[in-house]
């Protein structure tokens, strides 16, 4: 229904990531993914949930979040801490679409019960990994933090 004081439900888009090193290829995704809805809720994956998958994060899972949520595509971040949360995080969020990146074609099809699920092609010739195997780790010096 529609009228004078009537409000238009929002149409959330779910994804999720590590978004280490962002890249301008994250931004593309990102922006992409808002436009299929009317807000964007990113899961950031902790550390320890990457040391679970075997992966190591340059920049901390806090400094993530902040970085990701300071997009303009971003409406929310929240902490992805395990694979099963997926299907939980729709239903809490209300997400009409579940997006990520087309590298995981039909691993989340199972959520198709719940929200459309859309796989997104990358940008190609750019990731975190390609550019993490570009930098000399002896270039990497501690910094202090900056609040």
């Amino acid at each position: 229904m529609t009228g004078p004081g009537s409000r238009l439900q929002p149409r959330v888009v779910i994804t999720y990531g590590t978004f280490d090193l962002l890249h301008v290829g994250h931004v593309h995704m990102l922006r992409r993914l808002r436009d299929l809805g009317t807000r964007l809720v990113v899961g950031i994956s902790t550390d320890e949930f990457n040391a679970t998958k075997g992966k190591t994060s340059l920049v901390p899972y806090a400094d993530r979040a902040i970085i990701v949520g300071a997009l303009g595509a971003v409406d929310e971040v929240f902490p992805e801490t395990c694979w099963e949360q997926k299907r939980y995080d729709v239903i809490r969020y209300g997400a009409a679409v579940f997006g990520i990146g087309d590298d995981w074609a039909g691993h989340f099809d199972h959520l198709s019960d719940l929200c459309r699920v859309v796989y997104l092609p990358r940008t190609p010739d750019i990731s975190s990994t390609m550019i993490r195997g570009s930098i000399d780790p002896a270039d990497l010096l501690p910094r202090p933090r900056v609040p």
